[in-house]
């Protein structure tokens, strides 16, 4: 089965500033994978790099294809979506009219496709992506009387309703509380479950670790753990980067804890 992302020995570099160095990440059909770090760890400069927006060494490839040389709207064409931290909205366009027009690949194809196909072929990509996020009873409303959480599902509804082979998600649930979050978590498990494969880089260790499937964890721009999302959990290596010195202490406390419960 070819996988829908296979990156290879990717880098990037800003002047001297190494951002990646070497990073390998695959993402199988239908996987959802996180993609953790502390802050400045490259998590976002993978996505920007992947997606054609920075410069990069090694090899992206999507579905098998090397994607080397396209440019960003060529990639969202050949289905690697993505989303990003700033939301920026139409306010003069209503929720359901900002997740159409987002979703619109305007190329001569897909022109020729709209003249030969049914008329309802858009709007059912459009009710489902608003389906699958619950945002049904918002179609009709304007961005100004959304919430920020409602603003964060519209967003990856807008990158759902491309029907993309992968969705990158970039901090979703940045600015949202424990009640938010949790919705957020349920409704991009279910996005996944349906079959959409997902790249998830999120602050929110616990949305991350509660819903992937697997876990790559990114520091200084280098891979330094990648499993289940179990054994990332209690990786050394992930425990060091996030509390340092700490490490150690809450290192001990998990040893304690499985000492105790065996």
């Amino acid at each position: 089965m070819t996988r829908v992302l296979e990156a290879r020995g990717l880098s990037v570099s800003f002047g001297g500033v190494q951002a990646l160095a070497d990073v390998d990440l695959r993402i199988e059909p239908g996987q959802l994978l996180g993609l953790i770090g502390p802050n400045g760890a490259g998590k976002t400069t993978f996505i920007d790099a992947i997606a054609g927006f920075v410069r990069y060494r090694g090899s992206v490839l999507l579905d098998g294809a090397d994607l080397s040389g396209k440019a960003p709207h060529e990639r969202a064409r050949l289905g690697l979506a993505r989303t990003w931290q700033s939301i920026e909205l139409f306010d003069d366009l209503t929720v359901r009219e900002n997740v159409a027009v987002a979703g619109e690949h305007p190329s001569v194809w897909a022109t020729l496709r709209e003249v030969v196909s049914s008329p309802d072929e858009r709007a059912e990509e459009v009710d489902s992506a608003l389906g699958v996020l619950g945002l049904e009873a918002r179609s009709e409303a304007m961005p100004s009387d959304l919430s920020q959480a409602e603003r964060k599902l519209v967003g990856v509804a807008r990158a759902l309703a491309a029907a993309p082979r992968l969705l990158c998600l970039d901090e979703p649930a940045a600015g949202l509380d424990a009640l938010e979050s949790g919705a957020l978590s349920r409704h991009l498990r279910d996005i996944a479950d349906k079959g959409t494969a997902m790249l998830l880089v999120d602050h929110d260790m616990g949305l991350v670790l509660s819903i992937s499937d697997y876990v790559v964890v990114l520091e200084f721009g280098r891979v330094i753990a990648h499993g289940p999302p179990d054994a990332v959990r209690s990786d050394a290596n992930v425990i060091n980067a996030y509390l340092g010195s700490a490490g150690a202490e809450v290192r001990a406390e998990l040893g304690a804890e499985a000492g105790g419960a065996s």
